[in-house]
């Protein structure tokens, strides 16, 4: 559905191609004309008049008396062979120009002058009077046949109003109508072809030689930026109305009561060394915050100049977060905007994104370990053909004690691990190419090797009771089993206490195996102890369960 936007009325070009009584004149080489500042400068054939000059330079006969004037000849009169003339500039009629599409975003829209909205592509060609739209998450850049550079950001509706250039000189004519968002503008220098090249909003007109600006609608008003030269700002609303220069470094905000007085932009935000390198799909970027800056602008593009923008967005605080992009080298673009909608000077910094293949998530160990052996243990990785697992004291992984790679296992273990506080990470490996391509790590992981449960220590009293106690440590609670067996297939009591002891009648005889299994305060469950084998001795015993004793000691049964 068409949006109701200001239409833009564009004046009859009438150039010497089209004029019917330039039939029978041979046209001009280029090659053959000069120009100077002012003047194009045509060398004179067999025949020429200033009426013939006139007509096939001008478009008209009636600036035969204008060209007279300009080389003092007073008369409408053959004119000799080889003759100078100079044509004045601001003569020569316009003709169509064009701006080409050479990078976009998201899915901005195009209306032709005589059409209705259309996607846009990258190579299409625009002409005078087309609308464009970028939308929420849309980008492009136009280029101009002088190689000047129109970027229109996200949120921004754009026309361009004027596409021109001067026949014979080829010097533009531009005017490009800001109505809605911004639009930032790099035009090469205009000065020695005369050219012109403004920027239009509803209340300001901003107009350069050859610069590099930016032109936004606020809520506040027209703000104008300047980033290099200068650019003259006057009201739309008026032809004649004064014109303030806006210098390099400096930016305005024009208002319905008039154009408001230069002031400083703010300065680039500098983003910190760790943003460089990204290992994450979703990045992360933190610049040092701005003083006086009430939000900020990052964009991320393909080139320095950020001409090609893939992303952008504005956010409040210094730190900013974009993903869904491959991995590759691309480049942060960061700007502060002030209170008065202002967006300051730019910081470029260079940036690696390489978060894939992705690292698999940590399972165990986290926090403690109470084994001799300790068990690593990783999720399984959708491209991972293999793992690279680091284990160190310190958390930069400066010196690795373990540093192992092609693991086709999702866990490792060792018992070379003393007891201290470590740090481990993994890294998956997938195959490209049909060479090893070794992902980021996943974050580092830190835990403690602790003393690993004590045994369980028992002496028999020969009593009718026995006593078992083992090590511990405040606030520790405790599984202890007995089995009849060394694997523990067959349970003889399993028992949780709350002290380091357990005391029970005393077993048939035979042979027992006990371990012991603590949970400390914080929670964690620790490895059972090593099994310990005890051996119940069979002997004669009173009614009370008391060992009977000879003077040699108790009297034993045997098996």
């Amino acid at each position: 559905m068409r949006s109701a936007l200001p239409s833009f009325s564009l004046a009859v070009l009438i150039t010497a191609m089209n004029h019917p009584a330039l039939a029978a004149i041979a046209p001009v080489n280029p090659a053959e004309l000069q120009t100077t500042a002012s003047d194009l400068i045509y060398t004179t054939r067999q025949g020429d008049t200033l009426m013939d000059i006139s007509q096939q330079f001008t478009g008209t006969t009636r600036n035969w008396s204008a060209i007279g004037e300009r080389n003092k000849i007073s008369n409408d009169r053959t004119i000799p062979i080889g003759t100078l003339i100079r044509i004045p500039l601001t003569l020569l009629p316009d003709e169509e120009s064009e701006a080409k599409i050479v990078a976009m975003a998201g899915s901005p829209l195009i209306r032709p002058p005589k059409g209705n909205d259309a996607a846009a592509s990258i190579g299409a060609i625009l002409k005078e009077g087309t609308e464009i739209r970028t939308g929420k998450s849309g980008f492009m850049t136009l280029a101009l046949p002088d190689e000047s550079r129109i970027s229109i950001p996200s949120n921004s509706a754009v026309a361009l109003s004027k596409l021109r250039k001067t026949r014979f000189t080829a010097s533009p004519r531009t005017e490009v109508s800001v109505l809605e968002g911004k639009v930032e503008s790099r035009v090469t220098s205009l000065v020695s072809n005369k050219g012109r090249f403004e920027v239009r909003s509803p209340l300001a007109v901003a107009g350069v030689r050859g610069t590099f600006f930016r032109v936004g609608v606020t809520d506040g008003g027209t703000a104008s930026e300047v980033l290099e030269g200068g650019v003259a700002v006057g009201m739309a609303a008026t032809k004649k109305s004064p014109q303030t220069l806006v210098s390099a470094g400096k930016g305005n905000l024009t208002t319905g009561k008039g154009v408001g007085s230069p002031v400083d932009l703010l300065p680039p935000p500098l983003a910190d060394a760790a943003s460089q390198l990204q290992i994450r799909p979703t990045m992360v970027f933190n610049v040092q915050p701005v003083k006086g800056a009430v939000a900020y602008r990052a964009q991320i593009a393909r080139d320095a100049e950020a001409l090609d923008i893939l992303q952008e967005a504005q956010f409040t605080q210094a730190r900013f977060k974009f993903d869904s992009l491959d991995d590759g080298r691309y480049f942060l673009r960061t700007t502060a905007i002030d209170a008065q909608g202002l967006e300051g000077k730019p910081s470029v910094t260079a940036f690696t994104l390489k978060a894939r293949p992705e690292p698999p998530f940590t399972s165990e160990p986290k926090n403690k370990v109470r084994a001799a052996q300790v068990k690593f243990v990783w999720t399984e990785a959708t491209q991972a053909s293999a793992y690279r697992i680091q284990v160190a004291t310190d958390p930069d992984f400066r010196q690795p004690l373990i540093d192992q790679s092609d693991l086709r296992d999702t866990q490792f273990s060792t018992d070379q691990l003393g007891d201290q506080r470590y740090y481990w990470r993994v890294a998956s490996i997938a195959q490209k190419n049909g060479t090893a391509d070794q992902g980021p790590f996943s974050d580092a992981q830190a835990f403690v090797k602790m003393p690993v449960q004590s045994g369980a220590s028992f002496r028999d009293s020969e009593g009718k009771d026995i006593t078992i106690n083992w090590q511990s440590e405040p606030g520790q609670r405790f599984l202890i089993q007995i089995a009849t067996t060394p694997d523990f297939s067959s349970l003889y009591l399993t028992r949780e206490l709350s002290e380091a002891e357990l005391k029970l009648p005393r077993p048939p005889s035979g042979d027992y195996f006990i371990r012991v299994r603590a949970t400390d305060a914080d929670g964690y469950v620790g490895a059972f102890s090593a099994a310990q084998k005890i051996r119940i001795e069979a002997r004669w015993a009173d009614s009370s369960g008391e060992a009977i004793r000879s003077s040699d000691g108790v009297i034993r049964t045997g098996f």
